[in-house]
């Protein structure tokens, strides 16, 4: 998988890193470099070769998460959202979704996102699910999907009376059923980071997804014990972060020929190489803890604010402008330092700063 990497490698420093401020700001600049992935069949990496994916191993997929991290934050997160989509329908048991969509999402023929990060929240449920004979009645708000404008439909995520997850398809448009069920959404958020993605939220009321619609139906808590076995996930996008910070740092250095700012860079590469060699060996080693993978995840964030900050302090007053690549990969920091952000996560950052 070497030669793929570096094919990948190279289309996104030639071809999505000159245009990655204007990827992070124009939403169909940033569709139109989605649409270029899937013609590259860079869609549905994980899932298996006989589902029309890649077959990635995941070893390539977390080196593949870093470098488009490294070039384009908004793109990065954009796509996260399509491949989580495409894995959770590789390990559905409903095979009619499966062929209806596998192999046109590789290509993005068909664009789908997710919307069930709200399942990690405790207390009352924001998005509730009631089994009818037609199917399931969805009720209540999904505070957070991205790609409104770009993705055609999105997994949701509700929970059933007995507390079990319900994960299912549904348009991404405002649509009114015959039978009264309503589903709407708001407009998109302005974000610092990534504001191209239009992110917004969803309001269902008495929305009827049929059966044929449902992807899986998960034990209670399932998606907190995925979100302890999946820690390190989110760690590789930090650390390409951190890879962008260091690439900046490296440029403005090489322009200012200060030898401080040489010094800075090489003291900050040696830590992120560090933690890139903890996080891969993580990946392979049965005898890592979770805290210690916690830990990692929490290594990789705080580079990427540190080495971004870095870039921002030696590009001194022009890392302020809009079209700055310092201050977009600077606001892709604050963006990857909270992405699939639990508890956990949370207080490990926070006990980290301190």
């Amino acid at each position: 998988m070497s030669d793929f990497l570096t094919r990948i490698g190279t289309y996104l420093r030639q071809a999505i890193s000159p245009q990655a401020c204007t990827i992070d700001r124009d939403s169909q600049s940033l569709h139109k470099a989605l649409l270029q992935m899937g013609e590259r069949s860079l869609l549905a990496l994980r899932v298996p070769q006989h589902l029309g994916g890649m077959g990635l191993s995941e070893t390539s997929f977390r080196r593949f998460q870093m470098l488009m991290a490294r070039y384009s934050g908004a793109l990065t997160f954009l796509q996260t959202q399509h491949q989580s989509a495409a894995m959770r329908l590789a390990k559905s048991q409903n095979q009619v979704v499966q062929q209806q969509y596998l192999s046109d999402m590789a290509t993005g023929k068909i664009l789908i996102g997710v919307g069930y990060s709200h399942l990690r929240r405790v207390g009352k449920p924001m998005v509730t699910a009631t089994e009818t004979a037609a199917g399931y009645l969805l009720n209540g708000k999904v505070p957070w999907i991205t790609g409104y404008g770009c993705f055609d439909l999105f997994i949701i995520g509700g929970v059933l009376a007995d507390g079990r997850e319900l994960y299912g398809i549904v348009p991404f448009v405002n649509l009114q059923q015959e039978t009264g069920g309503k589903l709407t959404f708001s407009q998109p958020m302005q974000l610092i980071a990534a504001t191209a993605t239009n992110t917004v939220s969803a309001e269902l009321n008495n929305w009827l997804m049929k059966r044929e619609r449902l992807v899986t139906i998960n034990p209670p808590g399932s998606i907190h014990l995925s979100s302890r076995q999946n820690i390190l996930n989110h760690g590789f996008y930090a650390l390409g972060c951190a890879y962008a910070g260091l690439d900046l740092l490296k440029r403005i250095g090489e322009r200012k020929q200060l030898d401080f700012i040489s010094e800075t860079w090489q003291t900050l590469s040696e830590r992120v190489a560090e933690c890139d060699r903890g996080l891969f060996a993580a990946i392979s080693d049965k005898d890592i803890t979770y805290s210690e993978k916690l830990q990692l995840r929490i290594q990789a964030i705080a580079l990427a604010s540190r080495c971004s900050h870095a870039a921002v302090i030696a590009a001194g007053g022009a890392a302020n402008y809009l079209d700055s690549d310092v201050g977009r990969v600077y606001r892709e920091a604050l963006l990857f330092s909270v992405s699939g952000q639990t508890k956990d996560v949370m207080e490990a950052s926070l006990k980290n700063i301190i």
